[in-house]
Formats: structure tokens, C-alpha cells, sequence
């Protein structure tokens, strides 16, 4: 436990500090939520140390986090929304005004006001939810469509670069530094058979048909507030990955997490199919408020789930082939597993591309 009451004296908090505890379910930054008295009101913010060893440069990352919630909350006020501070995050400043500040020991510390009457959930519990963060991640994208000015720091630079993930996929085979490959056969065939499905997305970056936008780029059900009363996507949590992009990134990872009949890590691959029904939850959800979407884009919607699984599971395998160095494992096989799993659901989503490409088109219509 950090001294909270220490980090607390680092920012214009205008609030006098009670008492904080651990919060939250993540497994990166160090998360806390602390209780002030605020002129006789009690009331709550969030402090978070950021993981220096995971993000390489945190001032970075702090700043992209700076330009997009101050210009997304610019542009709620500007539409006169009525909760626009409760519609995205805002950084309290440090009292040399940074959205961070550094403590004693080096650490990179941010804090945000609590988001009262709003929570996250790890799993999807029904279609209504996926509807609702797809919404939430298309409300996003659209409030930070039009930002202006340099472009964003690349802080985890080619993240959703397929290509590349498939020349890391090859150097792993060729060094083989765990002796794993030749057992291998089957799943890295899989991952060369769809070579040209790993550069379809950013060919067409490459060559304009599709714009580079401000993404996520960690779209999961937990990174989205859903109002306690109204179940309403509220607030897109966990910006650390926000950076330049490709909005079908954000769309292709929300099938991936979302749409499969099964978790990600279940060995058991003979059980996984697509859920339809969840998928047109979140093209309903996502087009109800991405409506700055080019036609590009728009047809590649029902690809990029499939594009997004293919990148994981070749990460995963990667990983596997590395000795496991990147990925934090349960049980030996683990990155195996996980890798075999995503590779099933590509081949069940390719099996349901036709029917996938007509939930769009009638979401569109």
C-alpha cells in the first residue's frame, strides 16, 4: 500500500483526504480509491500509479490521456450535455498543472474524479450490455474523431500492425529457443494460410481508403461504466492504450471478447462457435453512434473480428514458442491453449462471414 495521503498532497485536490483503499479488478496499474471531505461533502476520486515496466514511457502516455479527455469533454460541453463530466474521464492536475505527478521514488502517479452511480463488469451478462459498450466505444471514437494537432504518442508502437506480428511469429519459428516449433506444425500452417488476411487493414491505412483515428485499443466490457439505474453506457475507462489507429481495431477486438460461445483459454475448442445474436448487439450498439465511419470501413466491419482473433492467436503462439515471456500463465500449456482457442473462433467466424456482412448491411440500412 502507497501513502495515499502523501500522493493526495500531490495534486490540487481542494479536498481534504480521509482514507483510500485498493480498487478495481486490473492487474496492471496500481489502482486506489480514495474518500475527501470536500467543504463538508464527502466525496470520492481515483488514484493511480501507473506500471512503468509495462508502459516504457508514462509521461507519454499521460499526455495522449490529457489531449483526448480534455477534448472530448470540450466537446460535450459544447453539445450541452448535461453530464459531461460524468461522460468522460478528467485528470485532476498536479499542482505544477501536469495531469501527473512524479513521487518521491520515481513513480508516475494520475488522478480522477469517481464516477458515482456507474459500474464495470468483467463478464458480458446479456446482449443488452454488449449493446451498450459498443455504444460507449462508438460515443468515444466519435467525441475524438475531430482532434486537432500533433498526432498522438505511439506508446506501444505497431500494436495492431498484423503484418508485423506475423514476422515476429516467423523469427520465433526459426529461433525456436524452447524446442517447441516442430510440434507446432499445425497452428503456425494455420497463421501463413492467412497471410493476406494480415495485411488487408493496414494496406488500406496505407494507402488512405481507410483514415488513421484515435482508438482504444482494449475494448473489453470492463473498460465501460454502465449507469447502475439506467444500465447506459456512461464513461470509456482505461486510456493507457489510446493512441493512433484504426476504429475497426476497436470494433474487431469487441467481437473477440464479446461474440465467441466460450472464453478465451477454454481448451475445449470443439465448443466454440459465434454468438449472432451478441454481434448484432454491438453493430447496433457501435453504428447507433459511430455514424463518421467512411464506407471502407463499414465494409469491413464483420472482418475485422476476424482479423483482430487471428492477431491474438498468433501473439499467443509467439509467446509459446518464446517460453512464455510475455503473457502471464495458469498451467504449462496455457499460451497453447489460448492460441488453439482464438484460432477456432477465426475459422467459426469465417464459417458465419456471410451472415455477419448481412447483420451489417441491415444495421446500416
Amino acid at each position: 500500500m502507497h501513502d495515499l495521503r502523501a500522493i493526495s498532497l500531490l495534486f490540487q485536490m481542494r479536498a481534504d483526504f480521509i482514507e483510500a483503499h485498493d480498487y478495481g479488478s486490473g492487474h496492471i496499474n496500481d489502482t486506489y480509491c480514495a474518500t475527501y471531505n470536500q467543504a463538508g461533502h464527502v466525496v470520492r476520486f481515483i488514484h493511480q500509479r501507473i506500471n512503468h515496466h509495462v508502459f516504457k514511457n508514462p509521461i507519454a502516455v499521460m499526455e495522449n490521456v490529457s489531449r483526448v479527455t480534455r477534448h472530448a469533454l470540450a466537446n460535450l460541453l459544447a453539445q450541452g450535455n448535461p453530464e459531461a463530466h460524468r461522460r468522460t474521464l478528467t485528470c485532476i492536475p498536479a499542482h505544477d498543472g501536469k495531469p501527473y505527478a512524479i513521487d518521491a521514488d520515481g513513480n508516475v502517479w494520475r488522478t480522477y474524479p469517481f464516477i458515482e452511480g456507474a459500474r464495470g463488469y468483467d463478464e458480458i451478462e446479456c446482449n443488452e450490455q454488449a449493446y451498450q459498450a459498443a455504444k460507449a466505444f462508438g460515443a468515444f471514437q466519435k467525441l475524438t474523431a475531430d482532434l486537432t494537432g500533433e498526432r498522438l504518442h505511439e506508446t506501444i508502437p505497431d500494436f495492431h500492425h498484423t503484418p508485423k506480428r506475423l514476422e515476429a511469429l516467423e523469427a520465433a519459428v526459426r529461433a525456436d529457443h524452447v524446442g517447441r516449433a516442430a510440434g507446432l506444425q499445425p497452428e503456425i500452417a494455420f497463421a501463413r494460410e492467412r497471410a493476406t488476411d494480415c495485411s488487408r487493414i493496414t494496406d488500406m491505412l496505407a494507402s488512405g481508403a481507410i483514415p488513421e483515428r484515435v482508438t482504444h485499443n482494449d475494448t473489453k466490457l470492463n473498460n465501460v461504466l454502465l449507469d447502475e439505474a439506467t444500465a447506459e453506457g456512461i464513461c470509456v475507462i482505461d486510456l493507457d492504450t489510446t493512441m493512433p489507429g484504426c476504429a475497426l481495431y476497436d470494433f474487431g477486438d469487441m467481437v473477440r471478447t464479446a461474440a465467441p460461445t466460450t472464453r478465451e483459454d477454454d481448451p475445449n475448442v470443439t465448443q466454440i462457435g459465434v454468438r449472432l445474436d451478441r454481434f448484432e448487439a454491438l453493430v447496433k450498439g457501435y453504428l447507433s453512434t459511430a455514424d463518421f465511419l467512411n464506407q471502407a470501413e463499414l465494409s469491413q466491419l464483420a472482418f475485422s473480428g476476424k482479423l483482430i482473433t487471428l492477431e491474438c492467436g498468433i501473439r499467443f503462439l509467439t509467446d509459446y514458442l518464446n517460453g512464455d515471456t510475455y503473457f502471464k500463465i495458469k498451467r504449462p500449456d496455457h499460451n497453447l491453449d489460448r492460441c488453439r482457442n482464438q484460432f477456432a473462433f477465426v475459422t467459426a467466424l469465417e464459417a458465419n462471414l456471410d451472415a455477419m456482412d448481412e447483420i451489417v448491411q441491415r444495421a446500416i440500412r
